[in-house]
C-alpha cells in the first residue's frame, strides 16, 4: 500500500491546542468496524457500550518532564529532549541548536544543578549525553524539566497533569498515551463496577510516534522501537476474557501494539517485557485485540494505518471525513473514537 492511501484533508483549526475542561466531556465517535456505521456521543457515554465480561487494557506509562532548557558552555541557549535511558547517567536526546552542539560540549541546567556533556552523535542526528548531578535523577528532572508536548501543539500547557492520564504510574514516556487522557477516576470506577476488568500494560512512548512516514511504499518504512511490559496478572485476565467470550478492548494504539507484540498466533497473551517495533497496517491479522479506543491521528501516519488495519481503510477515511465535517477536535488533546 502507498502512504498517500492514508491522506485526508485536515483544517489546521481542528488541531486541539488545549485540553477540554473536563476530560470525559470530549466527543466520542463510535465506529462499527464491520459495517462502517457511525454514532456520535460523548466520552462519558462509554459505559453504555461496554459489557460485563469485557476487559479494558490501559497503558500506565507516565510522561517524563523530559524537556530541559539551559545554556552551552560556549555561550547561547540549549534545549534537550530526553528520548532513551542508556544507563549509567547516559541518555539519547534530541538537541537544539543541533549545529552548535558537538561532542565535548557541556550544557548547564538549573544554574548548575544539572550538567550534561555531549559524548557522541548517532544516526538521525540525536546526541548521546552524560548527565552529572547530586541526588536522584528523576527528582532533579521533576524540578527542572518541562513537558515535551507534540510539535503541532503551539500553546503552553498550564497544568502539566493534563498531559498525564489519571492512572499514569511508570515514568518513562517522551509523549503521552493520549487515548487515556479522556478517562476520569469516576469513569474508571463506574466501568469497573459494571463487571468490566481493567488491566495495565506499560509501553514507554518514544518521540518516534511523531516521526513521519517518508517512503511512499509503506512496506519500506522502518518502525521505531519502544519498551513495553505485560504483567502476569494482565496476561491471566486477558486470556480468561478471551476464553469466556468477552472482548479485549485496547485503550490507545500503544496498548494495542503491546498486546499484539506479545500474543501468540492463537491469541494467547504472554507475560513478558522487551522492545517492540511492530508495524500494524492493513493486511495485518489481529491476534488479541477486539476493539480499540483511540484519538484522531495525523494524515499518512503509522497510527492511522493501525486503525485502518482494524476497521478497514475505507471505513476509517469515511469516519475521519465525517469527523472533519462535524468539527471534531484532532490529535493529542482532541476527541476520541471507539472502534468496536
Amino acid at each position: 500500500m502507498k502512504k498517500s492511501d492514508f491522506y485526508f484533508d485536515l483544517p489546521q483549526e481542528l488541531i486541539a491546542q488545549t485540553p477540554i475542561e473536563r476530560r470525559d466531556q470530549s466527543r466520542l465517535l463510535l465506529l462499527d468496524r464491520t459495517t462502517g456505521e457511525m454514532e456520535h456521543r460523548h466520552f462519558y457515554d462509554l459505559p453504555s457500550f461496554l459489557h460485563d465480561g469485557d476487559c479494558l487494557v490501559i497503558n500506565d506509562s507516565r510522561v517524563l518532564p523530559a524537556r530541559l532548557i539551559g545554556c552551552r558552555s560556549t555561550g547561547g541557549s540549549a534545549e534537550l529532549v530526553l528520548l532513551r535511558d542508556l544507563g549509567e547517567g547516559k541518555w539519547e536526546c534530541l538537541c537544539r541548536p543541533g549545529r552548535r552542539i558537538r561532542p565535548g560540549t557541556v550544557l548547564t541546567f538549573g544554574g548548575g544543578e544539572l550538567t550534561a556533556e555531549v559524548t557522541d552523535i548517532v544516526e538521525g542526528g540525536n546526541r548521546i549525553v552524560r548527565f552529572r548531578y547530586d541526588g536522584i535523577f528523576l527528582e532533579v528532572l521533576e524540578r527542572l524539566g518541562k513537558m515535551p508536548l507534540p510539535p503541532y501543539i503551539k500553546e503552553e500547557l498550564q497544568d502539566s497533569e493534563r498531559y498525564q492520564t489519571v492512572y499514569s504510574k511508570e515514568l518513562g514516556s517522551a509523549a503521552a498515551p493520549t487515548a487515556g487522557l479522556h478517562f476520569t477516576n469516576e469513569l474508571i470506577s463506574k466501568i469497573s463496577e459494571m463487571g468490566v476488568k481493567i488491566c495495565r500494560v506499560t509501553l514507554h512512548v518514544g518521540l518516534g510516534t511523531f516521526r513521519p512516514v517518508k517512503e511512499e511504499d509503506i512496506d519500506d518504512h522502518k518502525m521505531h522501537s519502544e519498551y513495553c511490559i505485560v504483567p502476569d496478572e494482565t496476561a491471566r485476565v486477558v486470556n480468561e476474557t478471551k476464553k469466556n467470550g468477552g472482548r479485549v478492548i485496547a485503550v490507545g494504539t500503544t496498548s494495542c501494539r503491546t498486546l499484539e507484540s506479545f500474543s501468540d498466533t492463537d491469541g494467547t497473551l504472554r507475560a513478558a517485557s522487551g522492545w517492540t517495533d511492530i508495524f500494524i497496517y492493513p493486511g495485518y491479522s489481529f491476534k488479541c485485540v477486539d476493539a480499540l479506543i483511540t484519538n484522531f491521528h495525523l494524515p499518512e501516519s503509522t497510527l492511522i494505518m493501525l486503525v485502518s488495519a482494524l476497521a478497514g481503510r475505507e471505513h476509517i477515511l469515511a469516519a475521519y471525513k465525517k469527523a472533519v465535517e462535524e468539527r471534531y477536535r484532532f490529535f493529542s488533546f482532541g476527541d476520541a473514537m471507539f472502534i468496536h
